[in-house]
């Protein structure tokens, strides 16, 4: 099961089994998104959990933690959007064409296959002029989003097993392709102003060889990302209450 052929194999496999397997793995990672998102509003009210998330920084209302999973940490960041819905955001960070406008390392982000009206097989790669936790790698991810009855606007992103990945498209010769595990967007909207609070969560494990204090090093550059988002969100400071 460990040799070099195993690892290289694909699977091509029917849509409706795609759709199954990855309506089935989304669900999990809807789950662990919201479960960070609520932890955040609890810690807010200042009620305390033993889940081992750490504050690594806190500026410009953006809070930035972590919290370890396996040699790899999740990142997460959470911020306030004062003057833009859910709704508003959303289309932002979904616009596909417009991302490298928020992630300057990224060089192309195409849709591979729609499986569904809110179910997408993504493509992302990275150039050889990217940093190197990301430089001539790619991932291919789904794309699950959710509104939940409280109106809450879920995006879940992860990657596609490596043999599905290479059954839908076989990776190229020089590109190394790296794991995206369970992250993604949850955007709550505020009841008494039209604003919104954004929890960011990122996992990756770039693949190839990088010591691991590196790659844990430089996720948190990941989840910086977040300030070109605000800025294109919310292109002008929201007036002061």
């Amino acid at each position: 099961m460990n040799s070099p052929a195993a690892c290289s194999q694909s699977w091509s496999i029917s849509e409706d089994s795609l759709r199954r397997y990855v309506q089935f793995a989304s669900e999990s990672c809807i789950q662990e998104l919201l479960l960070s998102a609520s932890d955040s509003e609890s810690k807010k009210f200042g009620i305390n959990g033993n889940d081992g998330w750490k504050v690594v920084t806190l500026e410009n209302g953006v809070e930035i933690s972590k919290r370890r999973s396996g040699s790899l940490h999740i990142f997460r960041s959470r911020w306030l959007l004062r003057s833009v819905s859910p709704e508003q955001f959303i289309t932002v960070a979904n616009a596909i064409d417009a991302a490298k406008q928020w992630d300057s390392d990224l060089v192309e982000a195409r849709y591979i296959k729609d499986l569904e009206d809110n179910l997408s097989i993504i493509r992302l790669r990275f150039g050889e002029n990217s940093k190197p936790l990301f430089r001539k790698r790619e991932f291919i991810v789904y794309e699950r989003r959710e509104t939940m009855e409280d109106g809450t606007l879920v995006v879940a992103v992860a990657s596609l097993p490596k043999e599905i990945a290479a059954g839908l498209h076989p990776k190229q010769n020089d590109a190394i392709r790296g794991l995206l595990l369970q992250s993604g967007w949850v955007v709550e909207k505020l009841e008494d102003i039209n604003s919104c609070i954004v929890t960011y969560v990122v996992q990756l494990d770039p693949a190839g060889w990088l010591p691991k204090c590196f790659v844990n090093r430089l996720n948190t550059k990941l989840v910086m990302i977040i300030e070109n988002l605000r800025k294109l969100v919310q292109p002008t400071p929201p007036p002061k209450i």
